[in-house]
Parts: C-alpha cells; structure tokens; sequence
C-alpha cells in the first residue's frame, strides 16, 4: 500500500510503498476514499501522544470501502461504504457492553494506537461493533471530516453538554471542532458565540452559524465580552482550542450553573491547567470532557446531515494528494488556513 510514514518524531514524513494490512478475524481492510487532516495527527507527529510505537502511518478520520473481512465478521460486507469513530471499543469491556466504547478500557484508535488511514488500506479490528455505515447521500469528503472533529463537537454539544434550545453557547477556538460545534449548536437553536485570534475564522464561524463574535486579540477581559452579549454568561461553554488560557476562559465566561466541556486536547506541558475552582464551587459549574462518539450514536448525527439541518461539508476548507498533506502535517501548529483539510488523492 501507498502511505505516509515516519520513524522519529517530529521527522517529515515520506511517502511509501509498505506490505498491505491483513484484517484481524473479527476486523477488516477499508480502502481509504478519504481521511481528514486534524491537529490530533500533528499531536502524533510530534510525540505528546504515549500511545504512538514507532514507525508510524498517522490518520483516524477516515471514509472507505470495505475491502476484505475476517472470518468471524458478521455484520459487514465487502463493498460496503463505512466510516469508523476515532475511539473504537473492544466490545468486551464493562464500558463497551454499557455503550461507551468512546472510553473503552482497551480502546483502540487508528492513526495512534495503530497504523491509520494517511494511506491507500487500514486495517480495523471489532469491525461489528466499530463501522457506521454511510448513507448515499453524504460524500466520501464530507464523511471523513466526521471521525473526530464533527462527531466529537456533537457529543460535546448534544450529549454531554445538553444543549437546549435559546441557550447562549461559547464556543473558544473556530478550528474544526469550533466550527463544529457553533453549526450543531445553532442547528439545535441555540445561540453560539465565537472566540478566536483570525478574523478570517470569525467570519466562517459567523457563517456557520454564531450570532456574535469575539477576537480574543482586540479584548483583555473574554469572559467579560461573553457576559455582556449573553447577559450574564453562557448556559454552554467549550474549549474547541484545548489549552490552559481557553479552559480557563471557558470556565469562567458561565454563568452560574453553568457546563463547561473540555473539547481541546491538553497534552504536553499544558495538560494540567490552572481552573478557577472557587467559581466552579460557589457557582456550582459543571465541568465534563469529551472523547469522540459511540458507533451507535451516528445514527443521529447523519439524520441531520442526510436532512440537511447539519452541513458539515460547508467546513471543508481543502481538500489535498496524500504528497500535499505532509507540509500541510508538518505546518499544522503554525497554519493560518481555516476550515478542514481533507485527503481525497492517494
């Protein structure tokens, strides 16, 4: 198979020709249509992910069809157009048999724990309990760019942070899971407010759907900003960003019991920020995390998408050869593109 590969962290990664993936007996081989370029994969790349066993194929948003199966899969079809979460569940544990295989106590996560998809086939084990079948209608795109970011704002906004309707939600950071969830937020009828540095991204956020934005550069007082255009605070705030100045602003920005959802990776030297615990306790805020989405729960989101309430393509920003994402990798943390890249060449 044709992939993208390294073999030290923080090397630039080459294209090259590896021995194709076998499936496991309960998994199976997709054949990569698509797969989306996230900052998780620079995470990867640059080691603040423990997981990650040298060499390495990054890549866990994926879109394929399915090209061999094992012999104890039951459920899945050869030719089958699938997708896969980010987080995949051993099916066997007490969290998967309850139906939370995105905190699986031997999750499996392609791209990071395994070989993933920047590449022609993936392999993917617990096939029948993993794939989500992809209706015609959603592109194989538009279906990559759900792996993490879109599925992962939509457990953030529906799930853990049950949103409601006129809610006032902050969303800091207008990257691919900002975007997100400002668009699943909107689509749910609340009312989303955007924090970011781009004016660029603040324009695409207000396109997405945020009935105000904030430049985080032209304020010193964010969570005063949000107060005032929420009138006291947001109901819903998420850290899409993941660093210590956006979860502390994105706790303080609530009012009072207010939800706050961690979103944003916290890796690295910035995985233990500073919270305003004597706002958290007297105000009694709710703080969550988010970890992906359950295979069952897709079922939700694509009914919005196929019904046209979620637009998740209009968040495409490109899309690129499998050549074009290794400087798009390797100048993620200091890139000024908005909107998602996506492989669709290989």
């Amino acid at each position: 198979m044709k992939a993208m590969y390294y073999d030290a962290f923080g090397k630039t990664p080459e294209i090259r020709s590896l021995p194709d993936p076998e499936p496991a007996a309960g998994g199976v081989v997709i054949e990569v249509t698509a797969s989306g370029l996230c900052r998780s994969d620079w995470h990867g790349w640059m080691g603040h992910d423990p997981d990650i066993r040298l060499p390495h194929v990054p890549g866990h948003e994926l879109a394929g069809i399915v090209a061999a199966t094992g012999r104890e899969v039951r459920t899945v079809r050869v030719g089958e157009r699938v997708t896969v979460p980010f987080v995949s569940g051993c099916a066997r544990c007490a969290e998967c048999r309850s139906g939370n295989q995105q905190v699986c106590e031997e999750q499996f996560q392609p791209g990071f724990t395994h070989w993933g998809s920047f590449a022609t086939h993936v392999a993917i084990d617990h096939a029948d309990h993993n794939l989500v079948r992809l209706p015609d209608a959603i592109d194989d795109a538009t279906a990559a760019s759900l792996g993490c970011r879109f599925a992962t704002a939509f457990r953030a906004i529906v799930d853990q942070g049950r949103v409601r309707g006129g809610e006032w939600v902050a969303v800091h950071g207008a990257g691919g899971v900002g975007l997100s969830a400002i668009m699943i937020a909107a689509a749910m009828g609340a009312q989303p407010v955007a924090i970011d540095i781009s004016k660029d991204k603040l324009a695409l956020a207000v396109k997405a759907g945020a009935v105000a934005a904030i430049n985080a550069t032209e304020t010193d007082d964010i969570a005063g900003a949000v107060r005032e255009i929420t009138g006291g605070g947001a109901h819903l705030s998420i850290d899409a960003l993941g660093s210590p100045v956006t979860c502390f602003n994105s706790i303080r920005n609530l009012r009072r019991r207010g939800r706050h959802v961690q979103a944003g990776l916290m890796l690295g030297d910035q995985a233990t920020p500073q919270i305003p615990m004597a706002e958290v306790i007297g105000r009694e805020l709710e703080i969550y995390g988010t970890h992906g989405m359950q295979a069952w729960r897709y079922g939700a989101m694509l009914t919005m998408i196929a019904s046209g309430a979620l637009k998740p393509q209009l968040l495409i920003g490109r899309t690129m050869s499998l050549e074009e994402a290794v400087p798009a990798l390797v100048g993620m943390d200091a890139s000024r593109e908005t909107g998602i890249g996506v492989i669709t060449r290989f």
